[in-house]
């Protein structure tokens, strides 16, 4: 089997980091205040100045990386992206070395993070896949949920990593089984943003003061993430998407498309999900209509503006 376990714990070697975008930002500099020097590339070079200026070293593909460091982390959008950073003309396969531990915690069909896995294990290297949860903010403060799966020897030594990132770091089993835990929590919160858009706009039709029906709900057994940590209502909660007219945040591109990744796993294995399924067609609807940018959150103004219903 392969090991990178033997490289030490403790060692303040470069690490890899491919993917500046809104969450691979934070995260990259809070591998940064834990004393890790980077080797970074973006492909847009404008998000990887600010690292440069700060020292880091900027190269300008993902091969690139992978010859200089032997931990690389990806944070990419889509599938398409990861495949391309590793299997394309300039992707990190072309160079990467024996005994490297690639981590990609893009939220990707896992599928494909088992085909990569398989060619990562062909060139002497590792493959661990390690979605993420908890948006911007927990990216921002280091308070990630890592969901890690692949080869468990190896998992103290992506913690190693993980760790400096997020406060939870948790090992689901085989390559793929991260991927999947992944999609099935944001599913769940696909389903229960709509779920707390909807009541908040019958309850404000209803004559009920947004602010009150949150407390009371919070304080009830309707109470969820969504309603209580990342309102969807402007004006409930300070310091989320909504109190800035939905940016920043999780977008409802993104969100479609993790939905459309459940959508496909259901099918796979044959499971119903008919509120997944609805919500997946909300989300959908939503980016047609001029929401792609916009932060999830954003299906309760969808709601408000949808008066035909």
């Amino acid at each position: 089997m392969i090991s990178v376990c033997s490289r030490s714990m403790a060692s303040k070697t470069p690490v890899g980091f491919i993917g500046l975008g809104n969450m691979g930002n934070p995260m990259a500099k809070n591998l940064m205040k834990h004393g890790y020097p980077l080797i970074i590339y973006d492909v847009f070079p404008d998000a990887c100045k600010e690292f440069q200026e700060a020292g880091e070293q900027v190269v300008s593909s993902p091969a690139d990386v992978a010859e200089k460091a032997d931990r690389i982390i990806t944070m990419l959008p889509t599938s398409i992206n990861v495949v391309e950073a590793y299997s394309g003309a300039n992707g990190i396969l072309k160079k990467v070395k024996k005994g490297s531990l690639l981590i990609d915690s893009s939220t990707i069909d896992p599928s494909i993070s088992k085909e990569l896995a398989k060619e990562v294990e062909k060139m002497g290297a590792v493959f661990m896949d390690a979605p993420v949860s908890g948006g911007v903010g927990a990216a921002r403060s280091g308070n990630l949920t890592f969901m890690v799966g692949g080869v468990e020897d190896e998992f103290a030594a992506a913690k190693e990593l993980l760790g400096c990132m997020g406060s939870n770091v948790v090992y689901c089993g085989a390559v793929g089984t991260g991927q999947a835990a992944k999609i099935c929590n944001n599913m769940l919160l696909a389903i229960s943003m709509i779920g707390t858009a909807e009541t908040m706009n019958l309850g404000i039709r209803l004559g009920l003061d947004p602010k009150l029906l949150t407390k009371i709900l919070n304080m009830s057994s309707g109470r969820c993430w969504s309603s209580d940590t990342y309102n969807p209502v402007p004006g409930v909660m300070d310091g989320v998407p909504s109190a800035n007219n939905y940016q920043g945040g999780f977008g409802t591109t993104l969100m479609a498309k993790d939905l459309g990744l459940a959508q496909d796993s259901a099918t796979s294995t044959k499971s119903p999900i008919f509120l997944g399924s609805v919500a997946h067609q909300i989300y959908r609807v939503m980016c047609a209509k001029g929401y792609s940018k916009k932060d999830f959150s954003a299906v309760f103004q969808f709601l408000r503006e949808e008066e035909n219903f």
